[in-house]
């Protein structure tokens, strides 16, 4: 399996396991994946983003959008890229919808070290 394979799959694996805790936060939002952020030209901060919510509106279904290459580089392992994958999916649907972490990780997942 490819990297971009085994990341593909964790975060469907994640939309997963968040779809089996709580699935109505997830009625209305897409996800996507990204190897890079769009970022503009004068960018200035010091940490590059591991993704992106944006909220629905009039044209558009909410989004989550998942940077693979600065998640890759954050994870020391595998095993690792998975967890952090769905910490940061889940921390994207709580900034998105408001709802705390723990309602979408019942299971403390978000909490495990990588």
């Amino acid at each position: 399996m490819t990297r971009a394979d085994f990341f593909d799959d964790s975060v469907h694996a994640a939309v997963d396991r968040i779809t089996m805790t709580c699935p109505d936060a997830l009625v209305g939002v897409t996800f996507g994946i990204e190897d890079v952020p769009h970022l503009p030209s004068a960018w200035s901060g010091d940490r590059v983003p591991l993704a992106a919510a944006v909220e629905a509106d009039i044209h558009q279904m909410a989004q989550v959008v998942i940077y693979r290459r600065p998640l890759e580089r954050r994870a020391a392992s595998r095993p690792g890229l998975r967890i952090l994958v769905y910490r940061t999916i889940v921390e994207q649907l709580s900034a998105l919808t408001g709802r705390p972490v723990s309602e979408f990780d019942g299971e403390g997942l978000a909490d495990d070290e990588d």
